[in-house]
């Protein structure tokens, strides 16, 4: 129970800072095969000293995925996803302090495990609509929850912010009937996953009109492929169009962006605060 309450402190601690300005979400990837950073940080050493990096550079939360879920990612069975967050996961929190860690997952088990170790968010790709048990992991263990939009396909013919709708409905249905608070759901429109170029902007650009659901978005764009429509090169390419990209999200309703590129957020982040309260006053 002691773990649960401190896990209980510490989500709260959190949601309490997303109500008082934009948080900033540092992406840690302990996979061989990740899109955006190659498996850079596979193993306990280079995770750890990834995640020194990010939390001293400032980021809010990190966010910890031990599978790749870039499109066309080979899926990783249960037991190997487990093995690897029980290797990084301890070693990562004890190098972050107090800074709340968050587990990338689709699946209950490896959430359940995670939070376990300490973690007090889970980050769900599918918004409860892939493990079955995903629901009740999340209502059990008292983490908050980030809710992505996905789809298995793109669809040029849809409109995007009604397939979100309809997707949230789904997902809010799922975790109040498992008893997960609204209060510790966060919304993410899943740029990058089964949306054409046009519809990655204009979820972003048309967040206010899912303003009514009360909650607070997470966008990630950062290194998304999407944004290679607008400049050359690869992945490591593209931080100037991320903090763009991100920027005008902060400015659609925004509250989290979830990030490579730690600091050069936090500073793009701080610029923009302070213009806006200028602007305001």
């Amino acid at each position: 129970m002691s773990g649960l309450a401190s896990l209980a402190e510490r989500r709260d601690r959190l949601l309490a800072a997303l109500k008082q300005r934009p948080l900033i979400m540092g992406v840690l990837n302990v996979t061989p095969d990740s899109f955006s950073d190659g498996g850079r940080f596979f193993g306990v050493e280079r995770a750890v000293a990834q995640a020194t990096r990010l939390a001293q550079e400032g980021a809010d939360i990190i966010d910890v995925g031990a599978e790749s879920t870039r499109p066309g990612h080979a899926p990783l069975a249960e037991a190997e996803e487990i093995a690897r967050i029980e290797a990084h996961l301890p070693a990562v929190m004890a190098a972050v302090g107090s800074r709340p860690v968050s587990i990338d997952t689709t699946k209950a088990s490896v959430a359940w495990r995670a939070c376990a170790l300490g973690a007090v968010v889970v980050n769900d790709v599918w918004g409860l609509q892939k493990d079955a048990a995903m629901a009740d992991a999340v209502a059990e263990t008292g983490a908050a929850l980030v809710a992505m939009h996905n789809r298995d396909e793109k669809d040029e013919t849809i409109d995007i912010v009604d397939d979100m709708r309809r997707f949230f409905d789904r997902t809010l249905a799922l975790a109040d009937r498992a008893g997960v608070p609204r209060a510790h759901i966060i919304l993410d429109p899943g740029n990058g996953f089964g949306k054409t170029a046009r519809q990655n902007v204009e979820c972003v650009a048309r967040l206010g009109e899912l303003a009514d659901y009360g909650l607070p978005f997470l966008v990630g764009l950062s290194r998304k492929s999407f944004l290679g429509q607008f400049v050359a090169g690869g992945a490591q390419d593209r931080l100037f169009a991320t903090l763009g990209a991100h920027m005008a999200a902060l400015a659609c309703g925004a509250s989290i962006l979830r990030a490579h590129d730690v600091r050069p957020h936090v500073e793009a982040v701080a610029v923009y605060r302070a213009i806006m309260a200028a602007r305001r006053a």
